[in-house]
């Protein structure tokens, strides 16, 4: 014996209002300066690698800290790179030299200077106005080393 259901019409509105109050639903795109740049240096990568621990740590470390360059090296042909302090870079630099940095820097792996590129003028001055509201924090990172020189402390090997 075939049991049968009742049929159920979702209508696009339905669908739509669903989808906005869903736990899925993105949030909201900060509208000030400041938390913009809040938000773009969290949902964007930034952190991953200028942030000491922030990867280790599933993003759970203090706000105090990001931004401040690390002591782990990306290791590869290109020798090994270590991530820029960025609260002391951009506390050297005014907002118009921010922005021709980061429209002409290429530095090396992995740095995705082309992602940089890609961000408009707005969200780079809203990264740079956040980063200069945090101020300037930490210690340089370490300069990078030569293809084959040995350093001390821990990699990220490439192949």
């Amino acid at each position: 014996m075939k049991q049968r259901f009742p049929s159920l019409w979702l209508t696009p509105a339905l669908v739509f209002g669903l989808a906005a109050t869903s736990a899925w639903s993105a949030p909201e795109r900060p509208r000030t300066d400041i938390a913009l740049g809040r938000y773009l240096v969290k949902t964007t990568g930034c952190n991953d690698c200028h942030s000491p621990g922030y990867i280790q740590k599933s993003g759970k470390t203090a706000e105090s800290t990001w931004l401040t360059g690390d002591q782990l090296g990306w290791r590869g042909p290109w020798g090994t790179t270590y991530a820029t302090n960025l609260r002391l870079l951009m506390a050297s630099m005014n907002e118009a030299q921010w922005l021709k940095h980061a429209r002409t820097m290429e530095p090396r792996p992995p740095m995705p200077w082309f992602n940089v590129r890609a961000m408009s003028d707005g969200d780079l001055r809203a990264i740079y106005r956040y980063v200069r509201a945090a101020g300037p924090a930490g210690q340089p990172a370490p300069a990078a080393v030569p293809p084959g020189q040995p350093v001390s402390g821990p990699v990220v090997q490439f192949p």
